[in-house]
């Protein structure tokens, strides 16, 4: 059974992996996500870290906490809509054939049309102005969250399953303002992480009879009592690792100003009730955005370009009761997006915007059909209603569309599955704003 030992090992760091970084399948390239407010997702986050029409922007640039002169208050949340799809997919078992009297590869088509759920991820942002140097603020968002369920009836379930992830940041920021041009910000975050994670193996891992080991060497019985064996069951795993962002806003005037932030993010250790821990490596953030509103007109335009450190996601590290079991190794590269989006400032009671974003894919050459991850497309609008001076109501709304992605995963030679997948998606944000 040393074999069998050492296949559950090798796949389960494949398939609790998968699980674990599921909620980026189809809302941002790598587990990325998207989701601190609607007005970011009604203009595909372009200019995000410098425009600070609400106190969401903390978020994304502390610094800009510089530009608020009065006590603001943003609350809201963001609904994800997944759509994952697993299309041209052959999942390859082993079988007995009489004829020959040994095992060999036999070939079952592992189709499936939505992989994909529905997250809420909820938000909150305060802004509060000391006087006209100094700043602070306190938030918490989502920077993670899904649920994805493969289902009982997809073939290849090793390479499928349950996952329901969620997280947490929660923040603390100050900011200083120089000059009239010049303001600097920075802040810590404490991020909360929890998941429930479930996969078995496929029914199907062999078919056919169990020979004596005289025969076959006990090769057929190892193979018999993978089916439908649990290779992992984790529920409500969870973990806290402390971070930290700074950031900078530049003003040339007051229509045109340029935002540049930098975000640490740790490891993150979580545990669940059995001791299984798992060690996450998250990957650091630079964002550069600009704003400038057209003198004389309602129309303002602004961009964001963000790096993304994906290079620093190369492992994942088991330990607890996954003791001995290997590394699971990733090739990433590092990656980010580009966005530019549109603001008409219609009235006093309405603002528009829209934006549009290209997401770079972070995986390179090792591929999973758990986790989808593509080049992406970011196709958005939205809108303010102002209710009157002091408040105000967001809608945000995207469609996000990926690109097909040819994938080949095997285990040991025991399973297999060659499969076309793509991650779609629709974001919808709601948010309410008030000035003290």
């Amino acid at each position: 059974m040393n074999n069998t030992r050492l296949f559950k090992k090798s796949l389960l760091a494949v398939t609790i992996t998968a699980a674990t970084f599921a909620s980026s399948q189809a809302v941002a390239a790598g587990f990325q996500l998207n989701a601190q407010s609607a007005t970011g997702i009604g203009r595909a986050f372009a200019g995000d870290a410098v425009i600070a029409d609400n106190a969401s922007v903390m978020a994304r640039n502390p610094a800009a906490m510089a530009l608020f002169d009065k006590t603001s208050l943003s609350l809201g949340f963001e609904t994800i809509i997944t759509d994952i799809r697993v299309k041209d997919a052959t999942y390859t078992s082993q079988a007995f054939d009489a004829g020959s009297m040994s095992v060999g590869p036999t070939q079952t088509s592992s189709n499936y049309d939505d992989a994909g759920g529905t997250s809420v991820a909820p938000n909150i942002h305060l802004i509060v102005p000391v006087n006209d140097k100094f700043a602070w603020g306190v938030n918490a968002y989502s920077n993670f969250g899904t649920s994805t369920d493969f289902g009982d009836d997809f073939v290849a379930s090793e390479y499928g399953g349950e996952t329901d992830i969620m997280s947490m940041n929660l923040g603390l920021a100050g900011s200083y303002r120089l000059n009239d041009q010049w303001s600097f910000g920075a802040g810590i975050d404490f991020i909360y992480g929890k998941g429930t994670l479930k996969r078995t193996f496929s029914d199907s891992v062999y078919s056919g009879p169990v020979l004596d080991p005289s025969i076959d060497g006990g090769a057929t019985a190892a193979l018999n009592a993978l089916n439908g064996a649990s290779i992992v069951d984790i529920d409500g795993a969870d973990g806290w690792g402390v971070g930290f962002n700074i950031g900078t806003v530049y003003e040339l005037d007051e229509n045109n100003r340029f935002g540049l932030s930098y975000r640490y993010s740790p490891e993150i250790t979580a545990k669940d009730d059995k001791g299984q821990e798992i060690t996450l490596p998250l990957p650091d953030m630079a964002e550069f955005s600009g704003y400038h509103r057209i003198d004389e007109t309602k129309f303002a335009v602004h961009y964001s370009l963000q790096w993304v450190g994906w290079k620093a996601f190369d492992q994942i590290d088991f330990g607890g009761t996954l003791d001995g079991t290997p590394a699971s190794e990733y090739k990433w590269k590092n990656a980010g997006h580009v966005s530019i989006g549109g603001t008409y400032y219609l009235n006093n009671d309405w603002t528009l915007r829209t934006g549009y974003m290209y997401d770079i894919a972070a995986q390179d050459d090792l591929k999973s059909v758990s986790v989808p991850d593509s080049d992406r497309q970011w196709f958005s609008a939205g809108f303010t209603y102002h209710i009157d001076t002091a408040s105000n109501v967001d809608f945000g709304f995207t469609y996000l569309v990926g690109e097909d992605v040819k994938n080949v995963e095997e285990s040991l030679a025991v399973t297999s599955i060659s499969a076309t997948t793509r991650a779609d998606a629709i974001l919808v944000g709601l948010q309410y704003s008030r000035s003290f």
